[in-house]
C-alpha cells in the first residue's frame, strides 16, 4: 500500500518505501536501510506511545523476538522502544500472509499443507527453546515465504518461566478462533501447550478454510473453544487423529512438538494427493453430477432453503455464554483493543464461514434490497441521459467499503448505499458531453481503489468523432479528482491492482498512475502495432501483447510494478488468454482457430491450457479431454467454464480432466464468481437469475427466479460481486440487487 501523506519518510535511519499493513495499535512499513537491506518496520500509534503499560508490552515484544532465532521466524534487526513513537525493524519477508493466501486461493492441500505444518512445528520449537510462548499464532501472523512459513508478531508473548504477565488486569489479548481454552479461563497458566492448541486450530483453518470452533460471534467461539469438541469436517482423514489430540481441553494431554514433527510427517506424506473430500483411495469422488434439472446431487434438495430457526440447543448456548465471566471479560479486551497490527488479522475471524452454516454473516445493518441505476439521488439528482424504461446496455457495478459503485452506457456514475440500495450521489460528468444526445455517452467502470472511482468516459459527437478520457471520482462526494486523455485503442484492461494505465495516442506508451491523485508512477513502451491487455497473476504485473500477424506468437511481458521496466518476456500462442496462476505457474487458455489477438471466452472454443514457469518460460501443455466454449474462471486450482446454455463445468488445469459438470437454468452468464471463504461458485443470467454451486462437488445449492424487468443486448454480462457475506448482482440493463446467500428467497 502506498504511504499516506502523514506517514514519516524514515524511521531510525530506515527509508520507508510502502505500507505493509496497519491495525488498532500501529503501522507496519516496508523500510530500506542505507545499504539497501529491506526490513519490516513496526511503528506504534502516537496515542499508545504515552501509555506506560503498552510501552512495556512493546519493549517485552522486542525482548521476546530477540530471544528467538530460526529458519521459520523473522529476527529483529533494530529497535528503539524508548523513541517518541516506539519502533522495531525485523527481517523483511516477501510473501503474503496465510490469511491472504487462503482468502485468495482457498484451502491448502498436499505438499503445501505438509510444508506449512512442519515449518510451523520447527518455528515453535525455536520459540519455545528460547523460553517464549507466542500466544497469538493465527493466519495473519504467518507469512508464506518462498522457502517456507515465517512466524511473526510476538506482541503478546511471554517468557515461559515468568508467570507475571501483562494480562493480569483481566484483559484477554488474542484472537478467539485460534486461542486455547486456558487463554480464556486463566491467562496466567498459559504455557507452550497453548501454542500447540493454536497450531492445530490454524492447520484446520488452512486445510478447510474455516476454524474448528467458528461461530457467529466471538462469544460463541470462546464458549466452543472452552466446552465443545472441534469441528473437523473436511480435514484430511490421516491428519484428523493428530489434530484431535492437539485440540483437547487439558493442556497436559496435548502432544509435544517433537512428537508432532514425526506424526505430521507421517500424516502428510509428500506423495499423498490429500483430497480432503476423499474417504476412499482413488479419485472416485471427482465425478460428473447427474444432469437432472439443475444438475443437483439426487440426495440434495433442489428447492430454496427454508429460513433457519434457532434451535433449543443454540438458545442454551447463548444463555451459557453469559455465565462465563472470565470469557466475557477477556472478550471485552479483544473487541476493544483489536487483535494486533495486521489488517489481515481482522479478516481471519470475520471471513471464516460460520460453524453452524456454510454462509458468512452479512454486514451489520444490511437488508435485502433491489433498485436500478436510474434512481433519484438523496440530494435530488436524476440521470439526465436516460430513463428506466430504455434498453440500456453494458452497466457494471463494484462494491467498495459499504457502498456499490455503478456506471454504464447512458448511465451516469452513481454510488449506492451497500446496506439499503439507496442512491447516495450521481456524478455530473454529462456536462462534458454538451451537444450530444443520450447515446453519445458511455461510462465504463474500470475499478474502485484508494477512495477513487475510476472510469473511462467516451463521448461520441454528432460529427462522428470520439473523445475518450480516464476520469477519477471521489467515492465520498462524486466530485472529479483528476482526468487524463485516453489515447490509442490498442490497450485494454486499464486498471490493475493499484495502478491506472493511460495510453498515449500511439498506443505504445502507457503511463501508470495512482488511482487517487493521478500522479505518474512510470511510463512503459509496448511493442509497436500489438494489441495489449494488462493483467495481474499472483503478485506480478503482465502486459499480454498480440501482433496482427497470425503466424507470430504473442508475448507476455512481466513489468516491474515500481518502475515499469520489462523483467521477463514469455511466449504464448496468438489467440490465448491469461487465466492466472496454478501450482506456481502461469495458466494460459489456448483457443481453436482464433486468428490474431486475445482469446475471448464468449466467442472462442478452448481445447488446451499451457502452464508457463514465470521465471524460465518452460511450458507444459495440458490437453483438455474435450473442447469447451464459455466464460472461464481460474481459482483454487480449478478452471470453471460457464456455457451459454447454463451448464457449468469444472476442469483440472493440471490434467485436463473434467472434475464435474452441472446444468443450471442460468443461461448466458458471464464468468462465475468464486467465494474462497465458503467455497461457493456464483453465476447470474442477463435476466438476473442467480445460482450458487458447491465449487468442489458441483452440487447446486440454490437457484433464484429472474429479477430484471427486461433484457439488454450489449457485450457486458451480468456480474456477481461479494460484499462481506452479502452477494451483489447487477444486470446490463441497470438492475442492481443485494441478497443474503443463506436466504436467497428473501
Amino acid at each position: 500500500m502506498p504511504l499516506h501523506k502523514d506517514d514519516p519518510k524514515s524511521v531510525g535511519g530506515y527509508k520507508l518505501v510502502d505500507r505493509l499493513g496497519s491495525g488498532g495499535m500501529g503501522v507496519v512499513y516496508w523500510g530500506r536501510s542505507r545499504s539497501g537491506r529491506d526490513v519490516a518496520v513496526k511503528v506504534v500509534h502516537a496515542q499508545y506511545a504515552e501509555d506506560k503499560v503498552f510501552r512495556a508490552r512493546f519493549r517485552h515484544e522486542i525482548e521476546s523476538v530477540r530471544k528467538v532465532s530460526g529458519a521459520f521466524t523473522a529476527p529483529v534487526v533494530d529497535a528503539d522502544p524508548e523513541a517518541t513513537r516506539p519502533w522495531m525493524a525485523t527481517q523483511y519477508v516477501p510473501g503474503s500472509s496465510l490469511a491472504e493466501r487462503i482468502r485468495d486461493h482457498g484451502a491448502l492441500k498436499g505438499a503445501e499443507l505438509r510444508r506449512l505444518a512442519l515449518g510451523l512445528v520447527e518455528a515453535l520449537e525455536d520459540i519455545h527453546r528460547a523460553g517464549v510462548v507466542h500466544r497469538d499464532l493465527k493466519p495473519a501472523n504467518v507469512l508464506m515465504a518462498e522457502d517456507g512459513p515465517r512466524v511473526i508478531d510476538f506482541g503478546i508473548s511471554r517468557a515461559a518461566e515468568n508467570h507475571q504477565t501483562l494480562t493480569e488486569t483481566g484483559q484477554m489479548i488474542g484472537t478467539p478462533p485460534f486461542m486455547s481454552p486456558e487463554q480464556f479461563t486463566d491467562a496466567r497458566t498459559v504455557g507452550p501447550a497453548s501454542d500447540v492448541f493454536s497450531l492445530a486450530a490454524l492447520l484446520v483453518y488452512s486445510a478447510t478454510g474455516r476454524g474448528p470452533f467458528d461461530a457467529d460471534s466471538p462469544y460463541l467461539t470462546a464458549f466452543r473453544v472452552v466446552h465443545e469438541a472441534p469441528g473437523l469436517d473436511g480435514v484430511p482423514r490421516t491428519l484428523r487423529p493428530v489434530l484431535e489430540r492437539c485440540l483437547v481441553k487439558e493442556a497436559a494431554d496435548r502432544p509435544g512438538l517433537d512428537v508432532l514433527a514425526k506424526e505430521f510427517a507421517e500424516a502428510l506424506p509428500e506423495s499423498d494427493p490429500m483430497d480432503p473430500d476423499t474417504t476412499t483411495s482413488g479419485p472416485a469422488d471427482l465425478r460428473a453430477v447427474e444432469e437432472t434439472y439443475g444438475g443437483a446431487d439426487p440426495a440434495m434438495p433442489t428447492g430454496l432453503p427454508k429460513p433457519r430457526r434457532r434451535t433449543r440447543r443454540s438458545r442454551r448456548l447463548l444463555v451459557a455464554v453469559g455465565t462465563l465471566g472470565a470469557v466475557s471479560l477477556g472478550l471485552v479486551g479483544y473487541l476493544s483493543l483489536g487483535p494486533g497490527f495486521s489488517d489481515a488479522s481482522q479478516e481471519t475471524s470475520s471471513t471464516a464461514a460460520s460453524g453452524a452454516t456454510r454462509w458468512s454473516a452479512v454486514p451489520e445493518g444490511w437488508q435485502a434490497w433491489q433498485t436500478t441505476m436510474f434512481g433519484t439521488a438523496r440530494s435530488g439528482e436524476v440521470n439526465p441521459l436516460a430513463k428506466g424504461g430504455e434498453s440500456t446496455i453494458d452497466a457494471t457495478c463494484r462494491p467498495y467499503e459499504n457502498a456499490v459503485y455503478c456506471a454504464g452506457n447512458t448511465i451516469l456514475p452513481v454510488r449506492l448505499d451497500g446496506r439499503t440500495g439507496a442512491t447516495v450521489w450521481r456524478s455530473a460528468l454529462a456536462t462534458a458531453a454538451e451537444g450530444t444526445d443520450s447515446s453519445g455517452n458511455n461510462f465504463a467502470l474500470l475499478g474502485v481503489r484508494d477512495d477513487a472511482m475510476i472510469l473511462q468516459h467516451d463521448v461520441f459527437a454528432a460529427d462522428g468523432s470520439t473523445r475518450s478520457s480516464i476520469v477519477a471520482l471521489d467515492t465520498e462526494t462524486g466530485d472529479q479528482l483528476w482526468t487524463r486523455d485516453r489515447g490509442g485503442a490498442s490497450v485494454d484492461q486499464l486498471m490493475v491492482g493499484d495502478l491506472v494505465m493511460t495510453p498515449d495516442t500511439s498506443g505504445r506508451l502507457v503511463t501508470a498512475r495512482s488511482p487517487r491523485t493521478g500522479t505518474d508512477r512510470w511510463t512503459a513502451q509496448l511493442p509497436a502495432g500489438d494489441y495489449c491487455q494488462f493483467a495481474t497473476a499472483g503478485s506480478r504485473l503482465y502486459a499480454h501483447c498480440f501482433p496482427d500477424d497470425e503466424s507470430k506468437d504473442a508475448v507476455l511481458l512481466e513489468l516491474d510494478k515500481t518502475d515499469g521496466t520489462v523483467r521477463r518476456r514469455l511466449r504464448t500462442p496468438n489467440g490465448s488468454g491469461l487465466l492466472g496462476t496454478v501450482d506456481g505457474r502461469l495458466a494460459v487458455a489456448v483457443a481453436v482457430d482464433v486468428g490474431s489477438g486475445p482469446a475471448r471466452p464468449e466467442e472462442n472454443t478452448f481445447d488446451e491450457i499451457r502452464l508457463l514457469d514465470p521465471d524460465t518460460g518452460a511450458t507444459t501443455t495440458t490437453e483438455l479431454t474435450r473442447s469447451h466454449k464459455g466464460s472461464i474462471r481460474l481459482a483454487a486450482g480449478t478452471v470453471w467454464i460457464t456455457g451459454a446454455n447454463g451448464q457449468v463445468t469444472a476442469v483440472s488445469p493440471l490434467t485436463g480432466k473434467q472434475l464435474w459438470q452441472t446444468r443450471t437454468s442460468v443461461e448466458d452468464s458471464g464468468r462465475p464468481t468464486y467465494d474462497p471463504t465458503t467455497r461457493t461458485l456464483y453465476l447470474a443470467s442477463l435476466s438476473g437469475r442467480v445460482a450458487a454451486l458447491d465449487s468442489r462437488k458441483g452440487t447446486l445449492l440454490w437457484e433464484t427466479g429472474a429479477r430484471a424487468d427486461q433484457l439488454a443486448s450489449g457485450s457486458t454480462k451480468s456480474t456477481v460481486s461479494l460484499d462481506g457475506g452479502a452477494v451483489v448482482v447487477n444486470t446490463p440493463n441497470g438492475t442492481v440487487f443485494s441478497m443474503d446467500p443463506a436466504h436467497p428467497e428473501g
